[in-house]
C-alpha cells in the first residue's frame, strides 16, 4: 500500500500506478479526508490509499442526473393513477386487514414479521384511517373513509426508490454508467416489478431494503485497508440495517442476509492471503465485523417486534393460534374468562386442557363411542370418544380427582404438584379418561385414548396419569393455571397423551384424534390448563348446571413479559403449520417461474374486462433466463482454458467477469433454490427477487461481451453491430412494457380480442367476461 500526502500529486501518482483505470482516478477528488481506491473489482491486489491533509478535508454534495432521471421517471410509473382501481387487488385482502387491525391496537398473527404492515399503518395512521372497513373479499370496493393513495403509496415508493438504487449498486460493482443505466432501465420496464409497486404489497419493500443492503456493503468493502474510520462504520452499520429490514418485511429477506454473510466471508478468506494484513489486524477485523453484523440486526429485529407486540394489546380473531397465556395477556377475550379464576389446580378442580402447540383444540370427549371396527377392519374398545376439540365447548371440561378420594368438592385447596398421580373425570359423562393396549383409530402405532367406567362405581389403576410440569418452580411445583405447561403419562403404560394432528372421519365429528405414544419429549404431548374453577357441588346435577350455565366477570388482562411474548410469537410463526389455499388456481411451481408459464390474476372489473394480471415482460424474462445459462457456460470454458494455461482474458477482465458471477449468480440460485423445498403453495412474485439478480446478471454480463469484441477480439464492427442489436432489443422491450401496461394499471376497458391478442402463452390464463 503507498501513502500519497499531498493531494496536488495524487492524481498524477495514481496515473502512474493505474494509468488504465481512469474511472477511479478522477474519483479521486471527490472523496474526504481519506479515500481507499481498490483498482480491480472484487480484488484485493494493488490497492492505494490517497490520505489527504485534514486542512483540505470538505464535504462535496453531488447531484447525480442518472440517478435522479431514474427516480422521477419510476415515480411517474408507480404513482400514475395510484387509487385506481377502487378495489380490494389480490393481497390487499391480507395486508389491508392488517392494517386495519394495527388502527385499532388488535393482535393478529402473521408468518411473516411486521416491518412492511408497520410502515403502510404509520402513513394511514397519518392519514386518517380508523380501521373500521372490512376488507372481505377481493374485488370489493374501497368506501371513501379508507385513503387509498396512503396505503398504496408506501409500497410505490419503494418500488420507485429501487430503481436509482438498483443502478448505483451496479456502479459499486465495478460496471459502466452504461450498463447500470441498462439494468436500472430493464427493472424499470418490468410489468411485473411494476405491478407489485403499485398495491399494498410486500415485495417492493423487500426488493428496496435487500438491494440497498447489498449496496451499503459493497461501499463498506472501499475501507477494508482504512478500517474504523467513520465510512467504514457508517456502511457496515447501515447495510446490517437495511438486510435486517428487509428480513424483517418477509422471512425470504433471509436468502440476502445469507448473501452479504458470503460477500464478507468470501472477502475474508482472500484477505488471509494478504502480507499487508497481520494476524492481529485479521482477527480484529472479523470480531468488529461479527459482532456489528450480529448486535445491529438483533436490535434492529427485537425493535420492531417491541413496537408490534406493544401496539397490539387487545384481543382479535387470531388470539386462538396463541397458548392461553399469551391470549390472557390481551384486553378482551380470554383475559375476560380467565382473569380472577383459582390458580392452583387441585383435587376437585374443572378445567379445560388445552394442546399448547400447534393447531389451537381442547380435549373432549361426548357420548357417541368408536365404532367396533374401523375401514381397515381393525377392532377398537367401542367405549367413550376422546377428542381434540377446535371450539369452546361444554365437553371440554374436566375435573381433576386424586385416586384415593372419593367426594369432588373443593373444601381445603389440595394442590396437585409435579410426579403426582391423579384421574381425569368428564364432567358431563363423569366417565374417566383412560388408555389401552388397543390400537389408536388414526394412528395404530400409538395407543387409543377413550372414556370409560363412571367414576362412582370403580376406579381401575389403568385410569391413572401423573402428571410432569415442564416449566415447574414458579410456583413450588404446583400444577398452575394459565402458566404450566404439563404432560400427562398414562401410569399403566408409560404413554404421554398426545394430539395426533390427524382428523378423525364421519364418526368421530371431524374432530382431532388424541392419543397415547411411548415417545413422551415432543411438542404435541404438551398440554395447558385454561379456565379453571373449583367444584362446588358433590352432586352431579349440579355440576353439570354450573358448567353450562356458568358466567365469567369481564376483567383486565393478566401480565406477560415482552420476552415472553416475542418468544412464543417467534416458536409460533417459524414453526406452526399455517394452512395456506391448496390447489390455487394460479399457483405455479419453482420450474416454470424462470419462462414464466403462469401469471395471477389480480383483479378485474365487474361490468369489463378492464384487470389487473401480473406478468413479467416477456423479452427481459427470456432474455435473462438465457443470460443465466450463458454466463455459466462461458464460466466453464473460461475456468477449463484457464486450467490449460490459457489466458483468454487478461487479469483485471478475470476478475470482473468472475466477481459478477460471486455476487449476481450466486444471489440469484440463493432466491430461488430454496423454493423447490418450500411445502406450500407459491406463486409467480415469490420468484421476483431472484427474477432481479438475474437481470443484474445479464446486464454485467452484456457488457462483458462488449469488452471481449472490442478489447480481446478486437472485432469493432462486431462490437458496433453488438450495440445495434442492444437498441433493437431494448426497443422490442419498451414496446411489450407498453403493450402490457394496460394489465398493471387495470385503467383500461379491454375488449375480448384485445385479452385474447395479450394472451401470447397458452399456459396464461386470463378472465374473461362473454360480451
Amino acid at each position: 500500500m503507498e501513502i500519497v500526502k499531498n493531494r496536488k500529486n495524487a492524481k498524477s501518482k495514481l496515473k502512474k500506478l493505474a494509468p488504465a483505470d481512469n474511472d477511479i482516478v478522477e474519483n479521486v477528488k471527490d472523496e474526504t479526508c481519506t479515500t481507499t481506491v481498490i483498482k480491480e473489482s472484487g480484488s484485493f491486489s494493488d490497492n492505494y490509499v490517497v490520505t489527504y491533509p485534514a486542512s483540505i478535508c470538505r464535504i462535496s454534495c453531488e447531484v447525480d442526473l442518472i440517478s435522479a432521471t431514474l427516480l422521477v421517471v419510476s415515480l411517474i410509473t408507480r404513482m400514475y393513477k395510484l387509487q385506481e382501481p377502487k378495489n380490494i387487488v389480490f393481497d390487499e385482502l391480507h395486508y389491508g386487514k392488517y392494517v386495519s387491525l394495527y388502527m385499532r391496537n388488535t393482535f393478529f398473527f402473521d408468518s411473516h414479521p411486521p416491518l412492511g404492515k408497520q410502515l403502510i399503518a404509520g402513513i394511514a395512521y397519518l392519514m386518517g384511517f380508523d380501521g373500521n372497513y372490512k376488507f372481505d373479499r377481493i374485488g370489493s370496493s374501497y368506501n371513501e373513509t379508507v385513503p387509498l393513495f396512503a396505503l398504496r403509496f408506501v409500497p410505490a415508493l419503494c418500488g420507485s426508490l429501487f430503481i436509482p438504487v438498483a443502478y448505483h449498486l451496479m456502479l459499486e460493482m465495478g460496471l459502466t454508467q452504461w450498463t447500470s443505466l441498462l439494468a436500472a432501465l430493464l427493472l424499470l420496464l418490468d410489468n411485473a416489478v411494476l405491478t407489485q409497486s403499485r398495491f399494498i404489497l410486500m415485495e417492493s419493500m423487500l426488493l428496496l431494503f435487500s438491494t440497498f443492503g447489498l449496496l451499503s456493503l459493497l461501499k463498506f468493502r472501499k475501507y477494508y485497508h482504512n478500517q474504523f474510520c467513520v465510512f467504514w462504520w457508517l456502511w457496515l452499520v447501515i447495510g446490517s440495517c437495511s438486510l435486517t429490514c428487509a428480513l424483517c418485511v418477509k422471512y425470504s429477506g433471509f436468502y440476502s442476509c445469507c448473501l452479504a454473510i458470503a460477500i464478507l466471508g468470501r472477502d475474508f478468506w482472500i484477505s488471509l492471503s494478504s502480507q499487508k494484513l497481520t494476524n492481529k489486524t485479521l482477527i480484529i477485523r472479523l470480531i468488529v465485523q461479527t459482532a456489528v453484523g450480529v448486535i445491529v440486526p438483533i436490535i434492529v429485529y427485537l425493535g420492531i417486534f417491541y413496537v408490534h407486540l406493544n401496539l397490539l394489546y387487545k384481543a382479535g380473531p387470531h388470539d386462538s393460534v396463541m397458548t392461553s397465556a399469551f391470549q390472557a395477556s390481551l384486553e378482551g377475550g380470554l383475559a375476560s374468562i380467565t382473569k380472577g379464576q383459582p390458580l392452583v389446580v387441585a383435587h376437585g378442580s374443572q378445567i379445560t386442557l388445552r394442546h399448547s402447540r400447534g393447531r389451537t383444540c381442547w380435549l373432549h370427549s361426548h357420548t357417541h363411542v368408536y365404532p367396533i371396527r374401523y375401514t381397515d377392519k381393525r377392532g377398537s374398545s367401542h367405549q367413550q370418544q376422546v377428542t381434540c376439540y377446535s371450539f369452546k365447548d361444554v365437553n371440554n371440561w374436566w375435573i381433576v380427582k386424586r385416586p384415593n378420594k372419593n367426594d369432588l368438592v373443593v373444601d381445603v385447596v389440595d394442590a396437585i404438584k409435579h410426579g403426582d398421580v391423579i384421574q381425569l373425570v368428564h364432567g358431563l359423562t363423569s366417565r374417566a379418561l383412560n388408555s389401552h393396549d388397543v390400537a389408536a383409530p388414526m394412528s395404530p402405532q400409538c395407543q387409543e385414548v377413550s372414556c370409560y367406567i363412571d367414576y362412582n362405581v370403580s376406579m381401575s389403576p389403568q385410569n391413572l396419569w401423573r402428571v410432569e410440569i415442564l416449566n415447574r418452580g414458579q410456583y413450588d411445583d404446583s400444577w398452575c393455571t394459565i402458566h404450566s405447561l404439563v404432560r400427562l403419562i398414562h401410569v399403566d403404560s408409560n404413554q404421554a397423551l398426545k394430539y395426533s394432528g390427524r382428523q378423525l372421519p364421519d364418526w368421530g365429528f371431524h374432530q382431532h384424534e388424541v392419543v397415547a405414544d411411548r415417545i413422551i419429549n415432543q411438542d404435541d404431548t404438551v398440554w395447558n390448563v385454561e379456565e379453571h374453577r373449583y367444584t362446588k357441588s358433590e352432586n352431579q346435577k349440579d355440576r353439570e348446571r354450573e358448567m353450562i350455565s356458568a358466567e365469567m366477570i369481564p376483567t383486565t388482562p393478566t401480565k406477560l413479559s415482552f420476552w415472553d411474548k416475542f418468544f412464543e410469537l417467534q416458536y409460533k410463526m417459524i414453526f406452526s403449520t399455517v394452512a395456506s389455499v391448496q390447489n390455487h388456481m394460479y399457483s405455479s411451481e419453482p420450474l416454470e417461474w424462470p419462462l414464466m408459464s403462469r401469471g395471477i390474476a389480480y383483479w378485474v372489473a365487474n361490468n369489463s374486462n378492464a384487470q389487473i394480471h401480473l406478468l413479467g415482460n416477456l423479452i427481459i424474462w427470456y432474455s435473462a433466463t438465457f443470460s443465466v445459462l450463458l454466463y455459466c457456460s462461458l464460466l466453464i470454458f473460461y475456468l477449463l482454458r484457464r486450467r490449460r494455461l490459457c489466458h483468454d482474458l487478461d487479469e483485471k477482465n478475470w476478475q470482473k467477469f468472475r466477481f459478477i458471477g460471486e455476487v449476481f449468480l450466486t444471489g440469484y440460485l440463493f432466491h430461488y433454490l430454496p423454493y423447490f423445498f418450500v411445502d406450500r403453495t407459491l406463486f409467480l412474485h415469490h420468484y421476483l427477487p431472484a427474477f432481479c439478480f438475474k437481470v443484474f446478471l445479464m446486464s454485467g454480463l452484456l457488457e462483458h461481451i462488449y469488452a471481449l469484441l472490442i478489447n480481446v477480439l478486437r472485432r469493432k464492427l462486431l462490437a458496433y453491430s453488438f450495440l445495434v442489436l442492444l437498441f433493437i432489443w431494448i426497443s422490442v422491450i419498451f414496446n411489450v412494457f407498453r403493450q402490457f401496461s394496460v394489465l398493471s394499471y387495470g385503467t383500461v376497458q379491454l375488449t375480448t380480442t384485445d385479452i385474447i391478442a395479450l394472451r401470447w402463452r397458452d399456459t396464461w390464463d386470463f378472465i374473461v367476461h362473454k360480451n
